[in-house]
């Protein structure tokens, strides 16, 4: 299956901050149809590490389908924020992750990264909170 375009919705979550920690996300075509998901533990992590790993596993599996543009859903301001260079990466344990999305990046064509509210982010939700159990 050759997908062009793909939308993403991912999401991480710890339970402590730091503590045991998860992923999840969806990845879709432009009609809506379910490509792949991710609903995986990452050990132990911050809330914040948790939502660029979310984004990193994402983008990975993406460029793995041979995807040339994703539009990006995440519901962290921070991450979002970040990406899009209006907040510095100040964070020392953030900078190697901020670095890692930056190049997954640079692969694609088109990229846009969005931030939504929690209620529109459920499925990548529940695929990182899944995990966390």
């Amino acid at each position: 299956m050759k997908v062009n375009r793909v939308i993403i919705h991912a999401d991480g979550a710890s339970r402590g901050n730091p503590g045991p920690a998860a992923i999840g996300a969806t990845i879709r075509d432009e009609q809506g149809k379910s490509i792949a998901s991710i609903s995986r533990g990452i050990g132990r992590a911050t809330n914040n590490q948790a939502e660029y790993r979310a984004l990193i596993a994402a983008l990975e599996k993406a460029t793995r389908l041979g995807v040339k543009e994703a539009n990006i859903y995440l519901d962290s301001e921070l991450v979002v924020k970040q990406i899009n260079g209006k907040y510095r990466v100040r964070n020392l344990a953030l900078k190697p992750l901020y670095h890692q999305v930056k190049q997954l990046q640079s692969q694609l064509e088109g990229f846009t990264i969005t931030h939504i509210p929690r209620q529109q982010n459920i499925e990548a939700h529940n695929l990182a909170v899944l995990a966390l159990r």
